[in-house]
């Protein structure tokens, strides 16, 4: 008898009724490993708005970006890191929970709408994984990001045993 195949989890069920693909895991661009896990815990390294090794938006946020351009990026960001998430665990249905998202946004001095840009990639959590998507979170203004990236996101998820 074939094994059973696993039946989908509730994310990827959530995933294909918003009509979500997932690009190509994002790959490291330097002297890093893309995820390291810890027990229970997944650290993404810091997840940019790229297509490859390609910026998908360049700029800042509040002066070649506006708010929309920003929730864009923050919203690329997250689907790279769901596409790593998936790799790394083998399924979605290993994800607990999303625990922490940091979201930081390259952003013009007199720019104060970053929670704006980062409810993008929270909302994009919360409609994939539930209640568990919705995570702490910590959002900061900075000069500038890899890439000319307008957003990078930092996240830690609890995995499930396996």
């Amino acid at each position: 008898m074939p094994p059973a195949t696993p039946s989908p989890s509730a994310a990827e069920d959530r995933l294909a009724k918003l009509g979500v693909h997932l690009p190509e895991p994002p790959t490291p661009f330097g002297t890093y490993v893309p995820a390291a896990q810890s027990g229970d815990l997944l650290f993404l390294s810091g997840m940019l708005a790229t297509t490859g090794h390609t910026a998908a938006v360049v700029g800042v946020v509040g002066k070649s970006v506006d708010i929309e351009g920003g929730r864009k990026a923050a919203r690329t960001a997250a689907l790279n890191a769901i596409a790593l998430m998936r790799k790394h665990l083998g399924s979605l249905s290993r994800v607990s929970r999303v625990v922490r998202l940091g979201v930081y946004v390259a952003a013009h001095p007199d720019f104060t709408d970053h929670a704006k840009v980062a409810d993008a990639a929270s909302d994009l959590f919360r409609d994939v994984f539930g209640a568990e998507g919705v995570s702490s979170r910590l959002v900061l203004g900075v000069a500038s990001l890899p890439l000319g990236s307008p957003v990078e996101l930092e996240v830690i998820v609890e995995v499930k045993s396996g």
